[in-house]
């Protein structure tokens, strides 16, 4: 398993520890400058995918092909339900990619964005903080 160095101070919920990069805080921060419930729909879907591991909850779908440095499973979240954007559900369009720690009962959160501003996830962001 991956070393991972820890940007931020670790919140623990329901005996899950999450932790974040430097770089998904700041992508947090340029959401909520136009989706201002981004922090709380986080919270809450944390709570929902506490209580769903060790699976994953729908709209959650594993990252392949991140390369050999990359030993532990990492996720995308394609279905974030954000309360700022009335009509839409869980389409929302926002994206979260993690990792989850099974050892260490820890989520590690390291990107967010917004489908209609990127493709797709940073793999370049991903191995930056999960190669061995």
């Amino acid at each position: 398993m991956a070393i991972v160095k820890i940007d931020k101070n670790p919140i623990a919920t329901n005996n899950i520890v999450f932790s974040e990069t430097d770089e998904f805080t700041k992508d947090m921060a340029d959401l909520n400058n136009k989706y201002n419930t981004v922090y709380k729909d986080l919270e809450t879907f944390k709570l929902a995918l506490t209580a769903a591991l060790p699976d994953n909850l729908p709209g959650i779908i594993r990252i392949s092909d991140l390369g050999d440095g990359i030993k532990c499973p990492v996720y995308k979240v394609k279905k974030f339900r954000c309360q700022a954007l009335k009509g839409k559900g869980n389409r929302s369009g926002i994206r979260l990619i993690y990792t989850y720690y099974p050892s260490l009962e820890m989520i590690y959160f390291i990107e967010a964005y917004h489908k209609n501003k990127k493709d797709n996830e940073d793999r370049r962001r991903i191995q930056k903080y999960l190669s061995e």
